[in-house]
């Protein structure tokens, strides 16, 4: 793999966590309590969706 690709393919998943965080952050709160989190969580839930 390139160092290009994997600037990339950082970059891609930088941009997907910052999304994730930012949808689940801006759910409803009957949505949040229905999947059994808390707003507060998003960060910790998108690291770990995007990264493992």
């Amino acid at each position: 793999m390139t160092a290009f690709n994997t600037v990339r393919t950082a970059i891609q998943k930088r941009m997907a966590y910052h999304r994730l965080k930012g949808e689940l952050q801006n759910m409803p709160a009957d949505i949040a309590i229905d999947l059994g989190m808390f707003r507060e969580d998003a960060a910790e839930v998108a690291s770990k969706a995007i990264y493992g």
